[in-house]
Order: structure tokens, then C-alpha cells, then sequence
């Protein structure tokens, strides 16, 4: 699923509007995201982790629609990557009735696979509010394989911002 220039501009300038606002002030990202995709689903992040706390076989399954560089720094823990490129759900093998949280960076990219599985018939099917900038911001832990990784990939500069500059792994710079 590639996005379009033309979605992240309208989206960026709202985001960059959120960013001077505050994380609780009055424009949000999931304000902006939901106008895209309105029947969207939302889990927060203390929710989920009330949910991860429960009984294994409760648990949600829970995918990450980053990319491989991004998930390689740190991710969700047990999450499963998808590629927000080639977005294809059917190897997943989920349950219909399973419950899903779906996370990217910020909830955008996790946003068009939400809406994915659920035409493919998986209706308990959460994007994770925030994404995974929400989820370390509050604290909470973020893994490299089963080890905790302590930073996040900051996506880039700009977006990046969202996440607290403790938390940001250093990107190599581009070729």
C-alpha cells in the first residue's frame, strides 16, 4: 500500500498543527487519520496492555505495518511485522473471530490494514492509537526480538518528533 503524496500533505500539515497544539490539545492524529478512515476501530495503549496482561489465550494478535528497518530497531512485544508495501494478510492465517491490534508509527499505515482485515471478514480488528510513538512515549516497553530495545525508529525528522527524543534510535543517513 503506498501512500500518496497527495494523502500526507493534508495529513502533514495537521500533524505539524498537533505538534505546536500539543498531544492533548485540540487537533489529534486521530482526529486526522479518521477523516481518511472513518470506520476504523481504536485501541489506546493502556488498553492494550491491560489486554497483554491477561490469560495467553486472550491475548490479541498484533502486527506491525512497518518497515523491516523500522521493526529490526524495536517492536510491540510478539508482534508480527506486515509490509506496509505488499500489505498481503492472507498468509497470517488469523481467525475471524480473533481480536487484532494493528500499529505502525503513528496509526496511519496500520489504519489502511485495519481496514483491510476487516474486509476480509475480521471484525475484532483495532488500530493501536498513537502507534508505536504513543506506546513508548507512555513508558512502555518496546522490543528487539524478546529483548527490550529501549528506542524506536523515528520513521524520520519530521515525524520523529512525535516520539521523545530519548526514545529515538539514530538513522543512518541516506546514500
Amino acid at each position: 500500500m503506498k501512500i500518496s503524496p497527495r494523502l500526507w500533505v493534508p495529513a502533514l500539515g495537521l500533524g505539524l498543527a498537533a505538534l505546536r497544539v500539543g498531544a492533548r490539545g485540540a487537533i489529534s492524529l486521530r482526529t486526522v487519520i479518521s477523516v481518511r478512515f472513518p470506520d476504523v476501530q481504536w485501541v489506546d495503549s493502556a488498553t492494550l496492555a491491560r489486554w497483554e496482561e491477561g490469560p495467553r489465550e486472550e491475548r490479541p494478535e498484533i502486527l506491525d505495518v512497518r518497515t523491516a528497518a523500522e521493526f529490526e530497531v524495536s517492536h510491540l512485544h510478539g508482534a508480527r511485522r506486515v509490509d506496509p508495501q505488499d500489505p498481503s494478510i492472507e498468509p497470517l492465517r488469523i481467525a475471524p473471530d480473533a481480536t487484532v491490534v494493528v500499529y505502525c508509527s503513528i496509526g496511519y499505515r496500520s489504519a489502511g490494514i485495519v481496514k483491510q482485515l476487516r474486509r476480509a471478514g475480521i471484525t475484532n480488528v483495532y488500530n493501536l492509537e498513537g502507534g508505536i510513538f504513543a506506546w513508548a512515549n507512555e513508558g512502555r516497553p518496546a522490543y528487539r526480538g524478546e529483548e527490550p530495545a529501549g528506542v524506536v525508529h523515528p520513521y524520520d525528522e519530521l515525524w520523529g518528533r512525535l516520539l521523545r527524543e530519548d526514545l529515538r534510535a539514530t538513522r543512518p543517513k541516506k546514500p
